[in-house]
C-alpha cells in the first residue's frame, strides 16, 4: 500500500507515484505557489491568496502537529523528485477542532487518480500506525471532484449544511470498515 520512512520525527511516505514528505520550511515558496494557484484555492481557502506568512505558519503547525502526534501534512512530488504538485494531510477544522483530511492538487495533475492515491496513504498511515478510530472530511457542495474522490477513498457522508456560499459536505470512514475494504 504505501511504505513509511523516518523523516527526522515525521514519516516520509511513498505511493506507487508519489512521495510524501512532511511540510518544511525549504517547500516554502513551492507550497506558496501550489496554494495560490486559482483552482487550488477556490475552495480550499475560499478563494483568498494567502500571504507568505500564512504558508510558514501552516508548515509550523503541521511540523508541531507530527511531533505531538504523528500527523501533519505532506508535500506532495512525483517519484524521482521534481517540484511540489500538491499537498496531503490532516489539520483540525471547527470547534471545537477535530482533524480532517485535505488535499490539493496543482491542475496539471488532476483527472490522474492521484488525490485518491495521496489521501489513501494519508488514511492507511492514520488507521494503521497511528490508531486512529475514524478519518473524517469535508468539502463544499458544489466541489464534485472532490466528493468523487472521498467516495472512491469508501467514504460516506453523514451531513451536509447551508453554511457558506454553498454549503458543506461531511465525509467519514470507519477504522475497521476502510481497513476490510482493502483500499
Amino acid at each position: 500500500m504505501f511504505d513509511a520512512q523516518p523523516h527526522a520525527i515525521m514519516p516520509a511516505l511513498t505511493t506507487e507515484r508519489l512521495e510524501l514528505c512532511p511540510f518544511e520550511p525549504a517547500d516554502l515558496d513551492e507550497l506558496h505557489e501550489l496554494f495560490a494557484e486559482p483552482d487550488v484555492r477556490r475552495y480550499l481557502l475560499h478563494d483568498e491568496i494567502m500571504p507568505l506568512e500564512w504558508v510558514e505558519d501552516e508548515i509550523a503547525k503541521s511540523e508541531a502537529r507530527f511531533a505531538d502526534n504523528g500527523c501533519g501534512l505532506w508535500a506532495l512530488r512525483e517519484l524521482g523528485g521534481g517540484n511540489v504538485v500538491g499537498f496531503v494531510g490532516f489539520s483540525p477544522f471547527f470547534d471545537p477542532p477535530e482533524l480532517q483530511l485535505q488535499y490539493g492538487f496543482l491542475p496539471s495533475h488532476w483527472g490522474r487518480g492521484l488525490a485518491t492515491e495521496a489521501a489513501s496513504a494519508a488514511i492507511g498511515y492514520a488507521f494503521e500506525s497511528l490508531g486512529f478510530e475514524d478519518v473524517r472530511a469535508a468539502t463544499n457542495v458544489p466541489n464534485v471532484a472532490s466528493i468523487a474522490v472521498l467516495e472512491r477513498l469508501g467514504m460516506e457522508e453523514w451531513e451536509r449544511t447551508d453554511g457558506g456560499e454553498a454549503g458543506t459536505v461531511f465525509f467519514r470512514v470507519a477504522a475497521e470498515e476502510w481497513l476490510a475494504s482493502g483500499i
